[in-house]
Order: C-alpha cells, then structure tokens, then sequence
C-alpha cells in the first residue's frame, strides 16, 4: 500500500466534520464544485481540465460525480457516477453542465431543499438554478474546516516539503555565475520529480536571480547577484512554499550578511512567538516592526500565509486578515529585506505546524547565503 493513498477514514472524518456544520446551518445538502473541496471532502484529486462535483446531504449521505474515463478505485463516497467529460477521446467543453447533470438527476427529491449550502463563487447557474429553497454560501466554513490539516494531509505536505529540501541541495550545488536562470529550473525540477517519484501539481512562482520574483528568463546569472528562490512545488494537490536566497558567487557583502542576520532573528522571534492563539495580525506587525530596525532593506509584504491544497490559505499573517493560530494550521513564513544595496535583496521562508507545543519546523534544510 502507497503511504500517500486516499485515507478514506479521514475523508470520513472531514464529512463528519462538514455535517456538524450543516447542522448549524440547518442545510439539507451541500453540493461543492471546487477540485480542492471535492478532494478534501472525497479523496480523489482531478485534474485542471476536468469539472467534477461532490455532495452530501444531512444524513451523511457522499456522492462524487467523476469523468467517466478517470474513475478513481479509492473514495470516501456512498456512490460514484460518471459523467460525460471527453467525446471519442476529445476534452468536452461543457463539462460542467455534463457533471452537473448527472449530480442533479441523482439528487431529484432534493430539489425542494429549505436550505443548501454551495460556494457561490464557483458554483454556476447549471446547479443553483435547480434549487427551489434558500442557497447558504458554505465556502467560508469550507476554508476554515480546511486549517486543520489531518494526517494524511500532512504526509502530503511533508513529501512536497522534502522535494523543495532536495531542489536547494541541488541549487547550492549548481548556482554559479554563467548559469542561466532556465538551466536551473529546470534542474530543480528534475530534482523535485526525482523525490516525488511522479510529475508536480505545481511548481511555485519564482526563479528569476536579481529580482524580488518572476519565472526563469533564458539569462546568465552574475557575480555579486543575489538569488531569490521561491519554490512551491505540489504533491498530488498539497501544496510547499518555502524560499531560500543564494549569493551567486557565494560571496555575499558585509550588508548582505546583515540583513540575512535580522532575517534569521525574525526566524527565532516567530519561532518563539506562534503559538496557538496568538494572532496572526499581530505577529506580523512584531516581525515589522523588528525588520524595521534593520541597517538596510524594507519589509513591504506579507509575513506569510496557510499552505494546503491551495498555495495561500488561512491563517494569514497579514495587517489585512486578523486570523488567529490553530491548533493544526500549517503556515508559511517569509521574512524578507529588500534594497538597491542588496542587490534588490533577499527573502527567506519556512514552513511550520501549530502544535499544542507551539510550532514544529518541517522545512529544516540550510538558510545560508
């Protein structure tokens, strides 16, 4: 048996989970659309070209809707069915009103619910048209029962941690002036597929030197830059994000090493400070105002964010959210300092889980410049 296999027993649990708030609600259905929230609540993960569509209703009752030519083998589901999303082998774009179809033709007494919860920025007319009864926007309460990240969450989450571990080993080894910004994409992710075993559902958002982000350029990495790597490669759905800074010619200034040193005493303020409880909002603006006593660089952006089957959940550390830790959140942190003088600069960021303890580091590979 795979370790990383569907756990349908927690699948189980999330449903259970999901119907005590029905309860609260007082829904008679729920039906999600979103791929994220269909695996969460089911199991199987879809591709981005496929529209499938999951329900459950106030008796516990599970039905997941799948393209007919992907049905899974393992599901936490009452009932699968197919729907019609490829012709003679071509994608159909209708997809959404075939699954939708399908899903409201096995739910007819269901119609006249009081009362159903659906995302409404989703979930389209080809579905709530149906309903005779009050629509319940239930995506909020999806978002926050999705902080708490169960085992086999976490197992997904640690196995994309540890690839973006082996794509900074292979950085060290490779960055050196001369390199292009492409060479090294693509060796990363050779590195990243070599540990997962299997192709990426993502791949994060920055690997351009010089720069405070952006994707590869086909262009020659310099001595004296500073190279901001950024990686948030994806296992089957679960998202990394976690980035490291490199001096190209591994031999960053007196400046550089100063910022790097209050970018590390935010590491140990975070590590110190987060707890369960502690707010989100005013973590970030502890680490702000430390930063700010920085000799050279600004911190202008967020403190960092959830991770999960979406690259940036809850808890946000942000002035904008005032999001409280919980016990089970997995977050992303990411001090950084940036100024003409550091060569743009640098940013630095670990991934951690809210224990009753405080917080474990799971992205424990080096900070070095």
């Amino acid at each position: 048996m795979d370790l990383f296999d569907i756990d349908v027993d927690a699948c189980r649990g999330r449903q259970k989970r999901l119907l005590e708030c029905m309860q609260q609600h007082r829904l008679d259905l729920v039906i999600v659309t979103l791929a994220e929230h269909v695996q969460w609540l089911t199991g199987p993960r879809f591709g981005p070209v496929f529209e499938p569509a999951a329900l459950i209703t106030s008796q516990g009752d599970v039905i997941l809707v799948a393209p007919a030519r992907r049905m899974p083998d393992s599901f936490a589901a009452d009932d699968v069915l197919p729907y019609e999303a490829q012709s003679h082998s071509t994608l159909r774009n209708d997809q959404r009103e075939k699954s939708s179809r399908v899903l409201l033709d096995a739910i007819v007494p269901y119609h006249s619910a009081q009362r159903v919860g659906i995302e409404f920025s989703s979930c389209g007319p080809h579905v709530s048209h149906a309903f005779s009864g009050e629509l319940v926007d239930i995506e909020p309460d999806l978002y926050r029962l999705r902080r708490r990240k169960d085992p086999d969450e976490l197992l997904r989450l640690q196995k994309a941690i540890a690839a973006t571990g082996q794509m900074y080993r292979k950085a060290r080894e490779i960055i050196a002036p001369g390199i292009s910004e492409l060479e090294v994409f693509n060796a990363l992710q050779t590195a990243a597929v070599s540990e997962l075993g299997e192709m990426l559902t993502g791949t994060g958002n920055d690997y351009r030197c010089a720069a405070r982000g952006g994707p590869p350029r086909n262009r020659k990495v310099q001595s004296g830059e500073l190279y901001i790597l950024d990686l948030g490669p994806a296992f089957r759905g679960y998202f990394a994000d976690n980035a490291r800074t490199f001096a190209v010619d591994r031999k960053p200034t007196d400046l550089q090493m100063a910022a790097w040193q209050k970018i590390i005493e935010a590491f140990q303020f975070i590590e110190e400070q987060a707890c369960v409880g502690k707010s989100a909002q005013e973590l970030f603006h502890e680490v702000q105002s430390l930063l700010d006593t920085s000799t050279c660089g600004e911190f202008n952006h967020h403190l960092g964010h959830g991770i999960g089957l979406f690259p940036h959940e809850a808890p946000h550390l942000n002035p904008n959210w005032d999001d409280t830790l919980e016990l089970g959140d997995v977050f992303a942190a990411e001090p950084g300092l940036y100024a003409p003088e550091l060569k743009v600069g640098m940013r630095l960021e670990n991934n951690y889980l809210v224990t009753e303890s405080g917080v474990e580091l799971l992205s424990d590979f080096p900070l070095e410049l």
